[in-house]
């Protein structure tokens, strides 16, 4: 009966399974066609990893989906639920990616359809979304890698300018104390020090002169033999430039340029003396004109050497301070410019990358980059792959014969009823002296013949008739068993 039941069941699944058409396409990653060392593409992505992304991404539940709905691939598709249909899409197709070291990367899709044609429509729509995704993804990276780098090369250029303005503020306000300008300010240091240091001598040159004069005049009463006072620097240039245009009045015109120059620079030194003081407020009168007015010649020399000295210890105050702020001025200079530096350096390499990056871009958007191609285009099936009828009908025959077979024995191993002399001994304990067989008559064997025959009928013809009817009129035996399978929690 076991072998009955399982041997009808697997010859009527397998003549009543419908045609199952496969068809099948291969991909190949293949290597940029411009080399690296020439130009390299910015959306690097080895290639197996490349495969796996793009089978995760077409495997989505809503490509699933939309495909099965565009085809119609599914039988009874309209009664199913979404979830059976992207299961059901997802166990009909079957992708196997190989590869390795020094090996091509391939991938080879195959899909399972009642028809051919759906086949291969589903085939062409998965090639079509895998070379759509693998060139959206590539471009893409590159895309977002120059808008990066354009976008840090705008951001390092803004803070380059912001950088240079500090460091320009920063020199105009201390214009007078960078160390640029610090040999210089010590050279004039130097230089207003000894100029000092003669002021100082010629005032004191000055003070002894006036000092001589008052001692001659109390002491002879007269002015040492000096017949007018001494003349200052202005007052000699003046008589050098009148004696020297009186020598040009004498050669040219006095329309020569060289004339009227010479007028110009005496008009020029007539005012400085005019307006040179002659006496010092409060200067003490002797009686002698003459001695006075050589006095108040030493007085107002003395005068103009003190406005020098001030003037001098000022300007060399201003460079002594300046001088003295070079130092710390010169650290926070060197950190201004060190942050510029650096700031420069990351702009020079980031335009590096960004020039990269746009080349990168150019050579993934001309897709002359790393890509999945065909090798093996969808083809429509001429012959179904599945299902392999005499298989199913066969190897169910078998393994029922085998099942009734061992159920057989698992019958006999466990029936413990007494049927030979030997039970006797060993389930009674006693040693029969003779065992007489149960004896039947002639109407007995009949009738059991007869049963026996009727069973081996029901066995043979009955037992598969209903099977079949279960297929036809019920549900068929396929659909049962993965209601069953689905029941008990068990995938095939």
């Amino acid at each position: 009966m076991v072998a009955t039941v399982i041997s009808a069941a697997s010859i009527i699944i397998g003549m009543s399974l419908p045609p199952s058409y496969v068809s099948r396409m291969t991909l190949i990653v293949e290597s940029p066609q411009i080399p690296d060392e020439l130009a390299a593409s910015t959306a690097r992505t080895p290639a197996q990893e490349q495969l796996q992304v793009v089978e995760q991404k077409l495997m989505t539940r809503a490509n699933l989906l939309e495909i099965a709905n565009k085809f119609q691939v599914l039988e009874g598709q309209d009664e199913m639920t979404p979830d059976r249909i992207a299961q059901a899409m997802r166990s009909r197709t079957s992708i196997r990616s190989s590869g390795g070291l020094d090996q091509a990367a391939l991938m080879t899709i195959n899909f399972e359809a009642p028809t051919g044609q759906k086949a291969a429509s589903v085939l062409n729509e998965y090639l079509t979304l895998i070379q759509k995704e693998d060139v959206q993804s590539r471009t893409g990276r590159a895309t977002q890698t120059l808008e990066f780098f354009e976008q840090e090369v705008s951001r390092l250029n803004q803070e380059l300018a912001e950088r240079s303005a500090r460091i320009l503020a920063f020199k105009t306000e201390n214009v007078s104390a960078l160390p640029e300008s610090l040999d210089y300010r010590l050279s004039q240091q130097s230089l207003m020090q000894e100029r000092l240091a003669q002021l100082e001598r010629e005032t004191v040159s000055l003070q002894e002169q006036r000092r001589r004069l008052v001692r001659i005049f109390e002491t002879t009463g007269q002015v040492g033999g000096l017949r007018g006072p001494a003349l200052t620097p202005e007052q000699k240039q003046l008589e050098e430039l009148r004696s020297e245009l009186n020598n040009a009045l004498a050669v040219y015109s006095a329309d020569n340029p060289r004339v009227k120059m010479l007028q110009a620079r005496i008009t020029v030194l007539e005012d400085q003396v005019r307006t040179t003081p002659t006496e010092d407020e409060g200067q003490e009168v002797t009686g002698n004109s003459l001695l006075d007015v050589q006095l108040a010649e030493i007085s107002a020399r003395q005068k103009v050497l003190d406005e020098q000295k001030d003037s001098a210890r000022k300007q060399l105050a201003r460079l002594t301070e300046s001088i003295e702020q070079t130092p710390t001025n010169a650290i926070r200079l060197d950190e201004l410019q060190l942050d510029y530096e650096n700031l420069q350096l990351q702009y020079n390499t980031a335009v590096d990358r960004l020039s990269r990056a746009s080349t990168g871009e150019r050579i993934e958007v001309m897709s002359r980059g790393q890509r999945i191609s065909v090798i093996e285009p969808p083809a429509v099936p001429s012959q179904p792959d599945k299902p392999n009828r005499a298989l199913i009908a066969g190897g169910g025959s078998v393994f029922g014969i085998l099942a009734g077979l061992g159920l057989v024995v698992l019958l006999e191993i466990l029936n413990k009823s007494i049927r030979r002399p030997e039970d006797l001994v060993s389930k009674l304990g006693i040693a029969p002296l003779a065992t007489i067989p149960y004896i039947t008559v002639d109407g007995e064997n009949s009738h059991r013949r007869t049963l026996r025959i009727l069973g081996l009928i029901i066995i043979l013809i009955g037992i598969p008739v209903a099977v079949y009817a279960v297929h036809t009129f019920y549900q068929p035996l396929d659909l049962l068993a993965d209601r069953i399978m689905d029941k008990l929690g068990v995938r095939w």
